[in-house]
């Protein structure tokens, strides 16, 4: 009989009982052991306890990367209570929007504009006379409740389905190791990163976490601890190339054993450009949802021979449908839709929204078709596409021909309205050379068909999505419109 796989945080201390003089995570030049992690966490779950905070509730980390951050959650699951992350920059109005779905217990980092749920604050230090012995174990019944819909519609939690008894196996689909250096450099807020990170700690991996993204850093983080793991999102993968590129010989990647990229399509360009420099064999991509009904992945090998694929399907199901619900032929675009695997248990709960489904299968708004090989490719999303002169328009095909430039550092398109045609493409791009309109609509005159070419090109000085990779669309085109009059 297969033993009971215990909850996360007994896994947590029984690794610190192992090795407790282990690297557990390391932030801005400072390291708390597999010990000092356990201990540390102990003494903060009995202050969140004394606050009120029990078995299945729930507790919003409005933080930035930090240690702190770790042992906020990590704290939460030793009590049986919900870790719901919240980006530490999110304005008020979403912020209350989001609180409104749920009670809180507790927020840390932050305080509630409402003035309902107590807090504490991001540099919180727990009552020293509290014990760091272990506690009672707990169970929490859901293990991560993460949020979306800032910038699509209305914001919403993604429940896991399951509770915090996580086997460390899920890291091993990954290609993680024990013991692997995994660095941390997208938002702990985004699901990327923090389950990244819960996967590291179940499999006694030692993080490295950023505070922020800084492209120097990054690299200096890699050749300094000496990374075998990572995930990341493209918008990362961008804003890298040209540093490394400037001084090669200055940072050493060949630490790098896997190198996932998730969240956002990358530009065909840049991930040719990755393979280039690590080879094809560290190189994986995943497509799939916080929800995890379905994922897919491709190695670098695989992308080589269909290159702009997101992969093979590895879990769950997924078929492409069109308008009407028919399933589409190979090459045909249409929305993808995707379910778990029959019999499986549910792998999410919405909490705001009702999910958008058709006969038990979940579309997350994506645009795609498959080869007949069944490698999956992306369109864009369904809200992000629109139409010139009746002709679909995807900004993602039009952003990815605007990355294989190498002075381009980040673009945005959006679809503007125009009297004759509907919408025409306006791009904004972040250039780090001297790029004007003339060059950008040349550039792209041979690569997209004409009406793909945007009509007008702005130029900003800042990234135009931020470091989960996410883009405001919405946002901007309507700021946009706004600017122009």
């Amino acid at each position: 009989m297969t033993a009971p796989v215990p909850p996360i945080s007994t896994q947590i201390s029984a690794l610190a009982h192992a090795a407790p003089d282990a690297p557990a995570v390391t932030c801005e030049g400072r390291t708390l052991t597999r010990a000092e992690l356990d201990a540390s966490t102990n003494r903060l779950a009995r202050s969140y306890a004394e606050r009120g905070v029990g078995v299945g509730d729930y507790v919003s980390i409005a933080m930035p990367n930090s240690i702190e951050w770790i042992q906020s959650v990590i704290a939460c699951w030793k009590l049986g209570a919900v870790p719901q992350p919240l980006s530490a920059r999110l304005p008020d109005a979403e912020f209350v929007g989001i609180l409104d779905l749920k009670p809180r217990s507790l927020i840390v980092g932050r305080t509630d504009p409402r003035g309902e749920a107590p807090s504490v604050p991001e540099d919180f230090v727990p009552d020293p006379d509290l014990s760091d012995a272990s506690l009672p174990e707990a169970v929490s019944p859901v293990w991560k409740s993460m949020t979306s819909g800032g910038s699509t519609g209305r914001p919403k939690l993604i429940e896991a389905g399951g509770d915090s008894r996580i086997p460390a196996l899920i890291g091993f689909p990954l290609g993680m190791a024990e013991n692997d250096v995994n660095l941390l450099s997208v938002p702990l807020s985004h699901n990327t990163g923090f389950t990244t990170a819960t996967a590291g700690l179940l499999l006694g991996h030692h993080l490295v976490v950023m505070p922020r993204f800084d492209t120097h850093e990054f690299l200096r983080l890699v050749t300094e601890y000496r990374v075998t793991f990572l995930a990341t999102v493209p918008t990362v993968m961008q804003r890298l190339l040209p540093v490394y590129r400037a001084d090669p010989s200055a940072y050493d990647l060949s630490s790098i054993r896997r190198f996932w990229h998730l969240g956002a399509p990358c530009p065909p360009a840049i991930k040719q450009a990755w393979i280039d420099l690590l080879g094809p064999e560290p190189i994986w991509e995943l497509y799939g949802g916080t929800e995890l009904q379905a994922l897919t992945f491709i190695s670098g090998d695989q992308w080589l021979t269909h290159p702009g694929s997101v992969g093979v399907v590895v879990a769950g199901e997924m078929k492409v449908l069109d308008d009407d619900g028919n399933e589409c032929p190979p090459g045909e675009v249409g929305e993808i839709y995707m379910r778990p695997a029959p019999g499986s248990a549910p792998t999410y709960r919405y909490v705001g929204v009702d999910a958008k489904s058709r006969d038990g299968w979940d579309s997350l708004g994506d645009l795609g078709y498959f080869d007949a090989d069944g490698f999956l490719y992306l369109s864009d999303r369904r809200v992000d596409m629109f139409t010139v002169g009746g002709r679909n328009v995807y900004p993602a095909e039009i952003e990815a021909a605007l990355a294989a430039h190498p002075d381009v550092l980040s673009s945005l398109v959006v679809g503007m309205p125009d009297d004759d045609l509907g919408q025409v493409p306006h791009a904004l791009v972040q250039s780090s050379g001297d790029l004007d309109e003339v060059a950008v609509r040349e550039f792209l005159g041979g690569q997209v068909a004409s009406y793909k070419v945007p009509r007008t090109v702005e130029f900003v000085d800042r990234p135009l999505r931020d470091d989960a990779g996410k883009a405001r669309r919405s946002a901007v085109r309507a700021e946009v419109i706004a600017r122009r009059g």
